[in-house]
C-alpha cells in the first residue's frame, strides 16, 4: 500500500497522513480535555474533520493517478485543494486551543476573520473539486462500471460539499449584528442533544448529515463497485449512484424541514421507501442482459 502511494498525488498524500496523525491527538483531547463548545466536547470537531479529510484526500490522491491528459492541471488542482484543507484545519485546531468555536463565530474581530478564512477555503475546495471532477469525467478507465462510479461519485460529492453553504446563511431569529451567524441545526440553535460520535442533532434538523453523506459518495460508490466485482456493470453503477443521490437529497430535505434523522415523519418514511424500492428495482434491471453491450472489464 505504501509503495503504491509513491505514485499518488504527493501533497494530498502528505495532508492525508497529517490528518491521520491528528486523529489520535484529538482522541486524547476528548479523554483528557473536559472543555465543551456549544454543549459538545471541544476536540470532537477536529476528530471528525480529520477522519473525513483523511478519507477525502487519500481518495483524490489515488483518483488523480487515472488522469491520462491534463495531468499538470490535475496536480495543481490537488495542490490548491491541499492548501485549502490545511488552512481550514489550522483554524479549527487553533480555535480549539483558544477554547473558541470555529464555525459561525463573530464574537470578536479575530473570530470573524478566522471564520472568513474558513469560508474562503471552502469555496476554493469546492471549485478545485469541480475541476478534478471535470478532468476525471473526461478520462476513460477500462472498467466502465468503476469509471462511472467515480464520475457520478464526484458529482454527488460536489453537491454534498455545496450543502455546507446552506449552513452559512442567517437562520430565523439570528441578528445580523450578533455573535453567531449561520448554523447547522434547523429549528433550534446549535448545541442541543446530539448523537454519539457524529454529533448530529437528535431533536431537530441537521444539515451536516447531507453534507457528510454527499461528500463521501466519492468513497462509497467506487468501493461498492469494487466489492461487486464481475457482478457490476454500467447500469449497476448508475442505479447505485441514483439511489445514493436520492438518499443524500432526502436527508438534506429532512434537515431543512427541521426534522431529526432519527425522528422521521410519515412523509419522510414514504419517500425513503420509494427511493429504496426504486433502487432495488434498478438493481434487478441492471442484471438483465442487453444486446449490443460491450464487454466490461474488472480491475482484477
Amino acid at each position: 500500500m505504501l509503495k503504491a502511494m509513491q505514485n499518488w498525488h504527493r501533497p494530498l498524500v502528505v495532508f492525508g497522513w497529517a490528518m491521520v496523525a491528528l486523529i489520535p491527538i484529538a482522541l486524547v483531547g476528548l479523554v483528557v480535555d473536559d472543555r465543551t463548545v456549544m454543549n459538545s466536547p471541544i476536540w470532537l470537531k477536529p476528530f471528525k474533520f480529520a477522519v473525513s479529510l483523511a478519507l477525502y484526500s487519500f481518495t483524490l490522491a489515488w483518483l488523480l493517478t487515472f488522469l491520462k491528459r491534463f495531468q499538470r492541471v490535475g496536480w495543481w488542482a490537488g495542490t490548491v485543494l491541499t492548501v485549502a484543507g490545511a488552512a481550514e484545519m489550522v483554524v479549527i485546531v487553533g480555535q480549539v486551543i483558544r477554547g473558541k468555536r470555529s464555525h459561525f463565530n463573530f464574537e470578536t474581530p479575530l473570530d470573524t476573520a478566522l471564520f472568513s478564512i474558513m469560508g474562503s477555503t471552502i469555496v476554493v475546495l469546492w471549485v478545485t473539486h469541480a475541476i478534478v471532477a471535470i478532468l476525471l469525467w473526461r478520462t476513460d478507465i477500462e472498467n466502465k462500471a468503476f469509471s462511472w462510479s467515480i464520475r457520478l461519485g464526484l458529482v454527488i460529492s460536489f453537491l454534498g460539499l455545496g450543502v455546507g453553504f446552506l449552513m452559512t446563511s442567517p437562520k430565523p431569529g439570528q441578528a445580523l449584528d450578533g455573535d453567531t451567524l449561520g448554523s447547522h441545526t434547523i429549528g433550534a440553535a446549535d448545541g442541543g442533544a446530539y448523537m454519539p460520535i457524529t454529533g448530529w442533532s437528535t431533536e431537530h434538523g441537521d444539515l451536516r448529515i447531507g453534507h457528510f453523506v454527499g461528500m463521501h459518495a466519492l468513497q462509497v460508490l467506487p468501493l461498492l463497485i469494487l466489492l461487486a466485482g464481475r457482478w457490476a456493470n454500467t447500469r449497476f453503477a448508475w442505479v447505485l449512484s441514483g439511489g445514493y443521490l436520492g438518499m443524500t437529497l432526502l436527508v438534506t430535505w429532512q434537515a431543512l424541514r427541521g426534522q431529526s434523522l432519527i425522528k422521521p415523519d410519515a412523509l419522510t418514511l414514504i419517500v425513503a421507501a420509494a427511493v429504496l424500492a426504486a433502487t432495488a428495482l434498478g438493481v434487478l434491471w441492471s442484471r438483465q442482459p442487453s444486446k449490443g453491450t460491450k464487454k466490461e472489464y474488472t480491475l482484477a
